[in-house]
């Protein structure tokens, strides 16, 4: 194995036996990520890590689709160490009729964000959301 690849698994790339490689969610955040520092072009990011530019992208695509969850930016305050704890607000309903499930969603509100999720949301789903916004 070469130093490159040592280095990676480090940060917890798989290396199969047939050599082909698994990138965990965490490591392909990182590395996305590092595509949205001030300066940085995703050819050279990818060429740092072995990758093609193009499978980078995807990975970026991932990102701004909701399905990979990025670390907080450099600079930010520092990442919560164990559970966070939100305040909940439940409105009352309005009629007396039974709330239409199908329709129900779930509201994350932080500053002038608010996200809006199907009541069908996978809880760990829900709470990647919360805490990439608490990160």
């Amino acid at each position: 194995m070469d130093d490159h690849s040592e280095f990676l698994t480090k940060f917890g790339l798989v290396i199969g036996p047939t050599g082909q490689r698994r990138w965990p969610n965490d490591l392909k955040a990182r590395i996305v990520a590092e595509t949205l520092e001030d300066g940085a072009q995703v050819q050279d990011v990818a060429a740092r890590y072995g990758l093609r530019a193009n499978h980078l992208s995807a990975w970026r695509r991932l990102a701004r689709d909701g399905k990979l969850v990025l670390p907080a930016p450099p600079g930010d305050a520092e990442p919560v160490q164990g559970p966070v704890f939100a305040p909940m607000v439940i409105e009352p309903l309005t009629e007396r009729s039974e709330p239409d499930v199908a329709s129900a969603t779930v509201e994350i509100v932080h500053g002038d964000v608010v996200i809006r999720l199907g009541c069908d949301t996978p809880a760990n789903r829900i709470a990647e959301i919360a805490r990439a916004l608490s990160g």
